[in-house]
């Protein structure tokens, strides 16, 4: 008489039997593919002049970068075309066709991107490809330093008054104004909109003030001088944030160097560590 051989015998065997784990060279390719694709994070920071690679690798390291909110690791790759790259909270601007551009501008110009039936206007004194609009405003007899660009959110945060970028500003006065007068300027005037926070003033010349000031209340330092009984008679932008340039004369532009947008996002995060 024959055992009957048990019919679950040989399943029983290969359940028992440990699954073979896949080559070494298999688990990464595998990893790699489940990643985010495009370009390595390290190599974009780098390209966008926020120091070498290694030096971003550090960046990243210490959890200063985020890719669409996220906290980024080593290793991440990211699309330019589509992904939100910031660096200590402030978009720093990774796609694909973007423009900084640093204009002085003429007496008799004015702020904005289009007025069919008013003067001309800044965007006519730079390349009409790609698209750009300016950062802030300067009034219709105020000259100097603007900045345009078609980065919305560099662009918004730099204009809010709450990151606290600093202009900077020439005014020639009527008068020459008394060390008191220059104190006040500093500790705050009232306002029909409000008392002014505290500004840095001098003055380097008689009947000349250098102001500097994080507010963006319309037409701000003729109003201040004003309050204090010396009109202003000239006023010009010197310095937004980090970005000076004497040499560019009234009309004439410029675009950024990667680090000055570098240095630009540092000062709309307010965040003063240097990247070294």
């Amino acid at each position: 008489m024959s055992i009957p051989r048990p019919a679950n015998r040989v399943a029983d065997s290969d359940h028992e039997r440990p699954a073979l784990e896949a080559p070494l060279w298999e688990q990464r390719a595998a990893m790699s593919a489940a990643m985010p694709q495009g370009e390595r994070l390290q190599k974009v920071l780098a390209e966008r002049g926020w120091g070498s690679r290694r030096v971003c690798e550090d960046l990243i390291a210490s959890g200063r970068v985020t890719v669409n909110g996220e906290t980024a690791v080593l290793g991440r790759r990211v699309d330019t075309s589509n992904d939100m790259v910031e660096v200590d909270g402030v978009p720093i601007g990774v796609r694909p066709g973007l423009v900084y551009s640093l204009l002085t501008t003429p007496d008799g110009v004015i702020t904005t991107a289009h007025d069919p039936l008013g003067p001309p206007t800044v965007v006519e004194l730079v390349p009409p490809e790609p698209r750009v609009y300016p950062v802030g405003r300067l009034d219709l007899d105020t000259s100097g330093l603007l900045l345009l660009t078609n980065d919305g959110d560099l662009a918004n945060r730099l204009a809010h008054p709450s990151h606290g970028v600093e202009k900077e500003y020439l005014a020639e006065v009527r008068g020459r104004p008394s060390s008191g007068v220059v104190r006040r300027l500093r500790e705050g005037v009232e306002l029909d909109d409000g008392r002014t926070a505290p500004a840095r003033v001098s003055q380097p010349d008689p009947g000349v003030l250098r102001i500097t000031i994080h507010e963006g209340r319309n037409r701000q330092v003729r109003r201040m001088c004003e309050a204090v009984g010396y009109p202003v008679l000239r006023l010009v932008r010197v310095r937004i944030g980090p970005l000076r340039d004497a040499s560019l004369a009234p009309g004439q532009w410029r675009e950024l160097t990667t680090a000055e947008v570098r240095e630009l996002v540092e000062a709309a995060s307010g965040d003063k560590r240097p990247v070294r």
